[in-house]
This record gives structure tokens, sequence and C-alpha cells, in this order.
């Protein structure tokens, strides 16, 4: 973890000095000099903030800067005493809760943590969501839903994968919301609910030279839509070594925000048999099938079979519950 650290004192100084020296951070420290010409690219460039400083002075410096709980990076104050580690912005999300526990530990003083959850020792939705790995389709919804569970309300768990969330109150008889836990792209409900996407569909993909982001991005989602798969499940994208230098391929996983992982001839090869073979294919590529091979390397089952779109071959595989 890489934290910005600014100090205006001289005890202040100290104190951010400590935190380095612990070894617990790479730490870049600013005095109340050098912070000023840096506060912006301090906000554009760290995930992790920490004010030595008042709680008034750390919310007038950030406040320009933020912009929702998505983005916002984790801001954690310490008076320049050494005596409270308050948690200010982006508790559950940007980590200022863990990063305020953990200062609290280096400096031994107290930690200071605020959001309604953590004092009722409830797990809110969007910590449930970080620490399982699933994205939120609505922040707006997560709140909703963890408002109702800090009022105790019964909530009930709709997973497709093993899950557990860390709430008492968990039912399936006379709920007020849901919490859905889905890869498929159309789910409703007739409670009100917050809808979470599993990281468990992988992407198989082949495609001729040349084809672009927008081309690759296109054919994948008409691919899900007609497979009511939701974009958001994509964990990973897989192909041929042949392909590990297609731009296409390369810039489409940079914009999904997964993995790409390329499997060579050899260990494809070695699975090929299981699918449809095309000649045409291993002419080209030295394998028989690409796409669906690929599917099924990077994990679950094959549950779309290559699926061809203007010079594209997709297949989808799904990984089983992680329970």
């Amino acid at each position: 973890m890489k934290l910005a650290c600014i100090a205006f004192t001289a005890s202040g100084l100290k104190i951010a000095e400590c935190i380095k020296a612990s070894g617990s951070f790479e730490v870049d420290i600013f005095d109340k000099h050098s912070y000023r010409e840096r506060l912006d690219s301090i906000f554009k460039q760290y995930s992790h903030i920490l004010f030595v400083a008042s709680v008034g002075i750390a919310v007038r410096l950030s406040a320009p800067f933020l912009v929702n709980k998505a983005v916002d990076p984790a801001i954690v104050v310490v008076d320049d005493l050494g005596r409270f580690s308050i948690s200010l912005v982006s508790g559950h999300l940007g980590g200022a809760n863990e990063l305020a526990l953990k200062l609290s530990g280096i400096l031994q003083c107290q930690a200071v943590i605020t959001t309604s959850s953590d004092g009722r020792s409830i797990e809110a939705v969007d910590m449930f969501a970080k620490v399982n790995g699933l994205y939120i389709e609505s922040l707006e919804a997560v709140k909703k839903v963890t408002a109702l569970m800090i009022e105790n309300k019964k909530i009930k768990l709709e997973s497709e994968v093993k899950l557990q969330l860390g709430y008492d109150n968990v039912s399936d008889t006379d709920c007020e919301a849901v919490v859905i836990v889905n890869s498929r792209q159309r789910v409703s409900s007739e409670l009100p609910c917050c809808i979470l996407r599993p990281r468990n569909i992988n992407i198989g993909i082949g495609c001729r030279r040349g084809k672009t982001k927008e081309d690759i991005l296109k054919a994948i989602v008409e691919v899900l839509d007609r497979y009511d798969i939701s974009i958001r499940s994509i964990k990973a994208v897989g192909t041929v070594d042949i392909k590990s230098d297609e731009p296409g391929i390369i810039e489409a996983c940079r914009e999904l925000g997964c993995s790409m992982r390329v499997f060579d001839r050899e260990t494809i090869g070695k699975v090929e048999k299981l699918f449809a073979s095309s000649d045409f294919v291993k002419s080209k590529t030295g394998v028989s099938s690409v796409c669906e091979p690929c599917a099924y390397l990077l994990g679950g089952s094959v549950i779309v079979p290559k699926t061809s779109i203007n010079g594209i071959t997709i297949a989808v595989s799904k990984e089983e519950s992680n329970g």
C-alpha cells in the first residue's frame, strides 16, 4: 500500500516518520510547504491519504476533490499528538476503516470508526461485496439495504454462489429487502434489492487479425445479451498464444477490467478434442479450436458454445460455486 502523509507541524512530521519507519506502508511525506502545489496530484495518484492534522483542516482540503464512495481515496486523520486515528472518507470501499485500525496499532492510539454498520458489528453490503470480489450495480441500492440492516430489518440473501452475509437477521420469510448475487443479466425482485455480480464468467476468444477493441466488445456484448449473462461478471478472457499481441483483445480486457490469459498451443492441444474441430482454424493457428478450449481452461463448465460474430469466435464458461 502506498500512503500519502500530509503533516503540518514538527510533532506531526515525527508521527509521519514513525509510520514510515514501521515498514507497514510505502509512505511519501508532504509538509506544510510541499503539499500545496502537489495536492491535486496527491488526490489523483494515491488511493490512501493520511492527514496528521485536525479533522477540520482535512475536511476543507479534501472537499474539492471528493466525488463519491466508489472512487474517493481512503482518508484518515491522526491528530498531531498521536492520540486518535480517525477514519474520515471511504471507510468501506476505499479501506479507510482498515487503514485507521492499522495506524492505531502502529501509533498505539485509539481508532475512531463512525460507520453505523461497524458500530453494530454488521457486515455492510458494500464491505460484503468488497470482501467477496463482487461488482456493485448500484451504490444507492446498497446504501438503502444497509440502512435497513442498521434498523435490524429482515434481509434475504439470494446467491448463486455459496456466501454468508455477516448479519444476524438474514431470513427467507417476511423480508423487507433482498441482496441478490447473480451473474444473470436480467434480474428482478418484488422486494427492494441490490444486485451484486460474482466474478465467475470466463470468455474464450479467437479472432481474425486486426479486429479492434470495439469489434471485440460488440461481439462479447451480443453473445452475453443473447444468453442473459452480465458483462460485470466477467473474470477473465483467454486466447491462444499467437493472439497474445492482438491489440483489440488486449484493449478490450483493459476496458472490461478483467485479466487476459494466454494459453500455448500445446496446452490447448490437450483438451481440443473435447470440442468441435475446424481444419481452417488448425491451418491458421496450429490447433483445431480456440475459443472453447480457452474458456474451458480458464475454469468452470462451458455454458455457451462457439459463437461466431463478424470474424470473432466466443465461448463462455461459468465457474462453480466457491463455497
